[in-house]
């Protein structure tokens, strides 16, 4: 049974006992989870731990507990590998547990989706990213649940700051309420100081002349800069971010084929510093190559998380092999 995200918030887990969280807005996947497993007795598991243990992830589930009456599973990075196992799950016959699955975008074509999706004991949801008037919109209902006084601009500044990440937002907003117990007002040189940009300098400029296909700048920031283990997420991320906000200016100008009205239009504005790099990187990037792209990143990071040890060198020669590549307009 297909759910809508906006219902998600009105999920009752009597009535829904398998669940499937799909798509790429990971900050609102993990906000709905957090305020289903509140207070309830919940365990997390990695997709590659149950196929490695079938058998006993099934006793686990189908066994009743002496203990606790409510019990919730959580699967992480599931994808239609899970969908054999998921067949031998029974909802009607899960008294005290319920399921929830979290994937990661999934095609129409997907197993695990068509049976979520077909199934009337069973319930998806997919959750796309936010766009900026959604992120506004939660920074508002924020604060004034939070009776905090803060300026449309200062909003529009926190909101910039995020990179579209509802987790980063949500973290942000967290740290100036409790900036706000002790000062009543918030102005905009406060909210410089307390939040983070969701990306260092150095990791935004290597991402940013990887996308325009300066090789020897990327080859001297990679020897300027350490980057170590603990950064390889945040690079694919960032990676990952920029080329979302590229892919929707480069869909634009295939439209109009004006490069200067595509950058003076885009929303949120850019930044004058940053316009000709960005048009730099609108010209080499088709919008087919870019998503394609973004495929790869996701790619790379599984398989960075699975072999952390050698991350860095992984994310390195990806970053100057796309730097290399040669795309046509």
């Amino acid at each position: 049974m297909i759910l809508k995200s906006y219902e998600a918030q009105k999920i009752n887990l009597k009535n829904f006992k398998v669940i499937l969280f799909y798509g790429k807005n990971e900050g609102q996947k993990k906000e709905v989870t957090e305020r289903l497993i509140d207070k309830k007795n919940y365990s997390y598991y990695e997709q590659n731990e149950i196929l490695e243990k079938e058998s006993d992830f099934l006793e686990t589930i189908l066994s009743k507990s002496l203990f606790d009456k409510e019990r919730i599973v959580i699967v992480k990075r599931a994808t239609d590998k899970l969908i054999n196992i998921i067949e031998k799950i029974d909802p009607t016959r899960l008294e005290d547990i319920n399921i929830i699955i979290i994937a990661d975008n999934l095609e129409k074509k997907s197993k695990l989706r068509s049976k979520f999706e077909k199934d009337k004991n069973y319930a998806c949801i997919a959750f796309y990213p936010d766009n900026e008037q959604t992120l506004v919109k939660l920074s508002f209902d924020f604060f004034r649940k939070n009776k905090i006084s803060i300026s449309a601009s200062s909003i529009n500044l926190i909101v910039s700051k995020c990179s579209g990440d509802r987790s980063n937002l949500l973290n942000e907003l967290n740290k100036i309420k409790n900036y706000s117990l002790n000062n009543k007002i918030i102005t905009e040189e406060n909210i410089n100081k307390l939040i983070n940009l969701s990306e260092n300098y150095s990791i935004s400029e290597l991402i940013d002349n990887c996308l325009a296909k300066n090789n020897k700048k990327i080859i001297h920031i990679l020897n300027e800069n350490n980057y170590g283990t603990d950064d390889t997420i945040l690079i694919v991320r960032t990676f990952l971010n920029k080329s979302k906000k590229i892919l929707k200016l480069r869909e634009e100008f295939e439209k109009n084929r004006n490069i200067e009205l595509t950058i003076s239009s885009a929303k949120p504005p850019i930044f004058w510093k940053d316009k000709e790099i960005t048009k730099s990187q609108i010209s080499k990037w088709k919008s087919s190559n870019l998503r394609e792209l973004m495929f790869k990143l996701g790619e790379i990071e599984l398989y960075i998380k699975k072999n952390i040890g050698n991350s860095i060198n992984v994310i390195s020669d990806f970053i100057i092999n796309q730097s290399k590549t040669k795309t046509n307009n």
